[in-house]
């Protein structure tokens, strides 16, 4: 991911977000989902996020997802493998003035290790 694309998260993400369910070491707000994101990009450079199901109500959207990719790059602090993961994940986000405020979140993470 490329400094041009990560600028999408200032068009998605509110300045104040707040993540409810940072990953270990995800540093806070906006400035956390673009470490996060350009962590599993670096990791997993062709990854796959297939939302499975969505629902809206109100100001809250919860996604069930499956993400795949191809373990290319350090994680966390774990060698690239070459292997390939796929784990399910829900999220749910609170939408104010067309931007996300805040994120609660839920991975199957044990069966990508």
């Amino acid at each position: 991911m490329n400094a041009k694309d990560i600028s999408i998260i200032d068009r998605l993400i509110d300045p104040n977000f707040v993540d409810h369910a940072p990953m270990p070491g995800q540093d806070p707000g906006i400035e956390g989902m673009r470490g996060l994101i350009q962590m599993f990009f670096s990791a997993f450079p062709d990854i796959k996020v297939t939302t499975d199901h969505l629902v809206a109500e109100g100001d809250m959207v919860v996604g069930y997802q499956t993400t795949e990719g191809t373990h290319q790059g350090e994680l966390m602090g774990i060698p690239a493998t070459g292997k390939k993961v796929s784990i399910t994940e829900m999220h749910m986000v609170r939408i104010a003035n067309g931007k996300a405020v805040e994120h609660w979140g839920l991975a199957a993470s044990m069966t990508m290790m």
